[in-house]
């Protein structure tokens, strides 16, 4: 595959705007190139716009070169740079899988290119039919979330692998959850699979969601367009900072275990309430559940000071509510209110 036939022309003709970072990167005593403020404070310079410490930070994290990563101001922003980069508006399509995660359609819309969703069967996995069926000559890319939210569960991986053989264009793997998983990340496949694009993020398991700091892996030809697209200082540098410090500082692997004990805890008190149907599997940080009557519980928790996510509006996510695994005082105060609906039940 030859990615540069995949890319808008227009793209790959332009040529990238080159910031004073850019044709300065190294230390200097005096900097007087860039038009700042001197008599500011930490951040009164431009911040580095390649992130090469932080990148540096999470190469190491995840066993990566950080040749092949790119951030950007969280996921949303390397979502509708993969729309700029290879999608022409009016003309291009895209596939995603339902229900999934809604920006991608959004990004859709506000970039003017179609987006086909195929429904995913009753299990949440791939109709690879309807989804091979859906492309056409002029499909670039297509969306796979893995674990996919809203259902939280990972996608097979020899549905994936089939996609990847047969499909002749860009597969996104959406892996923001995928640090909650038992499972390996595709990371580890992107010299096999040149056409991937793996997003991950710092906002869920790296509890840095305000920072807003979305990662892209990918090839090195691709990490080059995208740094060719991006806005010149997308990541700004408190961001930056604050980002290395909580990766250097917060003992994750402690994090890890206390998770999975909450989220057991979680577990055996959804399945344990007279009102839940279903509890879906989940390899992610929440759980996708099924109630007899999930508007009424819906409202009955927030009545209660609980809020959760109602997706009963999703394909095959009829009276479901999303719930996220907190921390134990959220969970314990979760308990207790699904605890007094059932004595209010009995007592009735």
């Amino acid at each position: 595959m030859n990615i540069s036939d995949l890319l808008r022309p227009n793209i790959l003709k332009m040529k990238a705007y080159s910031s004073a970072r850019d044709e300065y990167a190294g230390k200097a005593m005096i900097q007087l190139d860039a038009n700042e403020n001197p008599f500011a404070g930490e951040f009164a310079r431009y911040p580095d716009p390649y992130q090469n410490e932080l990148k540096a930070k999470i190469a190491e994290a995840k066993g990566m070169s950080a040749n092949k990563i790119v951030l950007g101001n969280g996921s949303d922003e390397l979502i509708d740079l993969v729309f700029r980069a290879f999608c022409i508006p009016g003309k291009d399509n895209v596939i995603g899988m339902s229900p999934s995660y809604g920006m991608y359609k959004v990004c859709a819309e506000l970039n003017d290119v179609e987006y086909r969703e195929v429904l995913l069967n009753s299990d949440f996995q791939l109709d690879l039919t309807s989804m091979m069926n859906a492309i056409d000559e002029n499909t670039k890319v297509i969306f796979l979330c893995t674990p996919n939210n809203p259902s939280g569960n990972v996608l097979d991986i020899e549905d994936v692998g089939r996609l990847l053989r047969e499909f002749n264009g860009i597969v996104v793997m959406d892996e923001a959850y995928i640090d909650f998983s038992t499972n390996p990340s595709y990371i580890n496949t992107l010299d096999e699979n040149p056409q991937i694009i793996v997003l991950q993020t710092l906002s869920k398991f790296y509890g840095l969601a305000g920072l807003r700091l979305g990662i892209a892996y990918c090839s090195e030809e691709l990490v080059a367009v995208f740094n060719k697209i991006k806005p010149p200082y997308n990541v700004n540098e408190a961001s930056q900072k604050l980002a290395i410090k909580n990766l250097a500082t917060i003992d994750f692997s402690n994090y890890k275990r206390s998770f999975f004990e909450l989220k057991e805890m979680l577990l055996e008190a959804l399945q344990g309430s007279s009102e839940v149907v279903k509890v879906f599997p989940s390899e992610a940080n929440f759980f996708l559940v099924k109630f007899k009557d999930a508007h009424f519980i819906y409202n009955y928790l927030i009545e209660n000071g609980v809020v959760v996510r109602n997706r009963s509006n999703q394909p095959l996510c009829d009276n479901c509510l999303r719930i996220t695994v907190g921390n134990k005082d959220e969970i314990t105060a979760l308990i207790n209110v699904f605890d007094r609906y059932e004595k209010s039940i009995i007592y009735r």
